[in-house]
């Protein structure tokens, strides 16, 4: 099942989020930070991250990267209220999947929606091309069966 986690510091942000994916037929967490559900972007559990609230500018900026060396394949998508487009192109640099606003209406959530659709079948096309890459095997697995053929 696909893994949705929503991280937002405001309780009932993340509840009304949370309310917005739960017909989806993902399996929703909710945090008030990332860090509290670590395991499960380190595990791969869960797939997709959603991003809310107010970021400090040098934090968001270090966080993305380190999210994406957890797993590389993460989708990440930051909603928030307007940024500076120079912070913004940092960001998107560091390799978050999509940047929007936040909703201020129920119907602005459809665009939400489809993005975290679209994350999710972005992170299997992305997986089934290593798989293709690699064989059924992980990529760690063929190197060790690479270097115990050679002994």
């Amino acid at each position: 099942m696909n893994g949705l986690l929503i991280a937002n510091k405001d309780r009932a942000a993340r509840e009304q989020m949370a309310d917005v994916f739960q017909q989806d037929n993902y399996r929703v967490e909710t945090a008030d930070s990332v860090l509290n559900s670590l395991e499960g972007i380190l595990d791969k559990s869960i797939q997709v991250v959603v991003l809310g609230g107010v970021f400090d500018e040098q934090q968001i900026v270090k966080f993305v990267p380190l999210l994406k060396k957890c797993n590389r394949n993460l989708s990440i998508i930051l909603v928030s209220d307007e940024m500076p487009l120079d912070l913004l192109r940092r960001i998107r640099k560091e390799g978050i999947f999509y940047h929007a606003l936040r909703p201020v209406a129920d119907e602005s959530w459809d665009e939400i929606r489809q993005v975290v659709s679209c994350a999710f079948e972005n992170y299997h096309t992305q997986q089934n091309v290593g798989r293709k890459l690699f064989g059924k095997k992980n990529p760690l697995q063929e190197a060790t069966a690479g270097l115990s053929s050679l002994s």
